[in-house]
């Protein structure tokens, strides 16, 4: 057996394990780099050895991923992003048909400002579910909009999961698609989104007039403290402006989101805004760990030629035209058993300019599209965690179980559906 199998064969192992254990991908991912690199390789004839290993360590990513979400999680723990979502749904001014939709859009948008996907729906997820519960909008519907968008949202350029996807691209050359991207799995899940809006039932709902909407998101009891909570202080104020800041700075002015999300979250602290060490232990220390320990084994197979490996099994059941649609469809398979983030990305994206050059032809802009789609229209499933957010949100007198099968097929038919949509989109 080659290195490049034994390399590639450890990624195969790191996917089955995230999919069936609780071992942190990441974390095995970086001992399996660090056996092959540093003992197995050189009993092959290829000194790789421990610096090597660990030079695969995305350091700026680390820094990025960390910045943003100390950031967002700072705003989190001092109620800014649930004053956002309260006066949200007072805007819509009783229109059930539009609460739905005003979800839809609100996580999209603090998806998209950098909260990210699981952010997202991790602030929006439940009071969604508890408002459609209270005029009742079918938690399935409710589900489809708030999942699709804050997955929607997922690849902004300064968004975690589009930091990663950017910065895997960049390591391959290819530059200045980070809008493409965006754009592309917006449009892809905007799509399925209002599609499923209108099929189950939104198009009804838009007729229908909550008469009590002033108390929406509000129960009698606590009518009074909620619109206590709803209120903007100075620390809210605060923390909207250094979001704002932030996104003008990297959108208009090229500023490392990173760091400048350290510098806004330097601030708040300082001045008292925000919890930094409640901050600090809200953060997604195990995605961070899995996304960079993932890309220190897949920065090994490209020094032990497993990609190139991996390129080439893959074209012997593609085409230039075919490609497209099968990536999307292998990507969205896998990611809906396993993190999107932390082990599709890096595990596929690496491989495009390889099955570029194999197929003799194709879209590399295209072929990466299709696997961030595939991988991503998945994730609204309740084995992934945005899906699982939604329905854990819903009411007790909601049938959980129910809902969970309804919402498990739809994300499993979307494997299916991106797959379509970039064979016809990219094809």
């Amino acid at each position: 057996m080659t290195l490049a199998w034994i390399s590639l064969a450890a990624l195969l192992i790191v996917i089955v394990a995230s999919c069936t254990t609780p071992v942190n991908p990441g974390i095995l991912s970086v001992v399996l780099a660090w056996v092959i690199g540093v003992y197995v390789a050189p009993r092959m004839g290829n000194p790789i050895g421990p610096k090597a290993v660990m030079a695969g360590f995305p350091t700026e990513l680390f820094l990025t991923l960390a910045g943003v979400t100390l950031l967002f999680a700072q705003a989190q723990v001092n109620g800014t992003m649930e004053r956002v979502a309260r006066l949200g749904v007072r805007c819509c001014r009783g229109n059930v048909g539009l609460i739905p939709i005003m979800f839809f859009g609100l996580t999209l948008t603090i998806a998209s400002i950098g909260a990210g996907n699981i952010a997202a729906a991790a602030l929006i997820g439940p009071l969604a579910m508890a408002v459609a519960s209270r005029v009742g909008i079918p938690a399935f519907l409710m589900t489809i909009m708030v999942a699709h968008g804050a997955v929607a949202g997922a690849l902004s350029p300064i968004a975690p999961t589009g930091i990663i996807a950017n910065n895997l691209m960049r390591r391959m050359g290819m530059s200045g698609f980070e809008w493409h991207n965006y754009i592309s799995n917006l449009l892809a899940n905007s799509l399925v989104a209002f599609g499923g809006y209108f099929v189950f039932g939104g198009r009804r709902l838009l007729s229908v007039v909550d008469p009590e909407h002033d108390s929406v998101g509000r129960t009698d009891a606590d009518s009074s403290g909620a619109a206590a909570a709803a209120r903007f202080g100075w620390k809210h104020a605060v923390t909207l402006s250094v979001i704002v800041s932030l996104v003008i700075g990297v959108v208009g002015f090229g500023e490392h989101v990173g760091i400048g999300a350290f510098a806004g979250a330097v601030l708040l602290s300082l001045i008292g805004a925000a919890d930094e060490k409640e901050a600090i232990r809200g953060m997604p220390w195990g995605v961070i760990l899995m996304v960079c320990g993932v890309t220190v084994l897949t920065a090994l197979l490209e020094k032990t030629g497993g990609i190139d490996l991996f390129t080439t099994i893959l074209v012997r059941f593609s085409t230039t035209r075919s490609v497209n649609g099968l990536i999307a469809l292998v990507t969205g398979l896998i990611s809906v058993y396993s993190s999107t983030a932390g082990v599709v990305l890096p595990t596929f994206l690496p491989s495009v300019p390889g099955l570029v050059e194999k197929l003799g032809g194709g879209n590399p802009a295209s072929i990466a599209s299709s696997i961030l789609i595939g991988g991503h229209l998945v994730d609204v499933s309740p084995l992934s965690t945005i899906g699982a957010l939604c329905v854990a949100g819903t009411s007790a007198s909601e049938d959980r179980r129910r809902l969970f099968n309804r919402v498990l097929i739809w994300g499993l038919s979307m494997s299916v559906v991106g797959a379509v949509i970039c064979y016809v989109a990219f094809g």
